[in-house]
């Protein structure tokens, strides 16, 4: 396929902007209804109260023995245990949702790119989950005994359910969001938009904005902080190597049809 040819491979495919909107709409619409049956599966088994033990776990193993978490509002102990149902049901429902966010993108793509939308839905929704699985197992634990060790003897710490599980909640999108790093490095690769030698050489600028990020999205701790930065800076070197081998690949390829 000579340039002329690849540059027209898009020529006719284009829609009115009215029909991207309605596309966009109905997407939107069967990304919703699957994360509402997640919710529905979910509020079948185990239940929301089974859900907020599991959340609960890692603090409950920190407190003293008989301290039980705390509910102030009015509706805390009924709305908390509805929003992390909810939030399992987004994740539940996660893979159909990233297939139609990259189904909505892939129209604007050449054959060569829509080759990659499987394996990068496969592989976001493998690294949000890990992300995920990263926070509940290692950093709420770390964070919640921390907290209860630093607090002062004449204190007693029983966390109200809304913020603790607020906090949960937030950690575990903050985390599953920044372990897509390597998808999003492969990605820019990819496309073209920055080469594997440009990504190399801001290893350090990437550094100041993960510590930035971290120092934003995270609680005022050095655990969760230190448990964010270090995996993104792990994970953005992932990234290159992918990257590179990916180059590699597409390189002798190249190399082997001209031959």
């Amino acid at each position: 396929m000579n340039k002329t040819d690849s540059d027209d491979e898009l020529a006719g495919t284009e829609q009115p902007f009215v029909e991207h909107l309605i596309e966009l709409r109905d997407r939107l619409v069967r990304a919703l209804l699957a994360i509402l049956i997640g919710f529905g599966v979910l509020c079948a088994w185990p239940g929301p109260a089974g859900l907020y033990d599991l959340l609960a776990e890692p603090m409950m193993r920190s407190l003293p023995q008989g301290t039980k978490l705390i509910a102030t509002g009015v509706f805390s102990g009924f709305m908390v245990p509805l929003k992390i149902t909810l939030m399992g049901g987004f994740l539940l429902a996660l893979p159909f949702v990233l297939y139609q966010v990259w189904a909505f993108v892939a129209p604007g793509l050449y054959s060569h790119e829509k080759r990659f939308v499987l394996p990068l839905v496969v592989s976001s929704t493998a690294l949000f989950f890990v992300g995920v699985a990263f926070c509940y197992f290692l950093v709420l634990p770390a964070l919640s005994a921390f907290l209860v060790k630093v607090a002062p003897s004449a204190i007693q710490v029983a966390p109200d359910i809304e913020q603790y599980f607020g906090t949960v909640l937030t950690l575990f999108l903050v985390f599953g969001i920044a372990f897509e790093v390597p998808v999003a490095v492969v990605v820019l690769a990819a496309l073209g938009i920055v080469k594997v030698e440009q990504l190399r050489e801001w290893r350090g600028y990437f550094a100041v904005g993960a510590v930035i990020v971290a120092a934003i999205v995270t609680p005022p701790d050095v655990i969760s902080q230190l448990a964010l930065f270090l995996p993104m800076m792990v994970l953005y070197e992932i990234g290159i190597l992918v990257s590179a081998v990916l180059n590699r690949r597409r390189a002798s390829e190249q190399t082997s049809t001209e031959v």
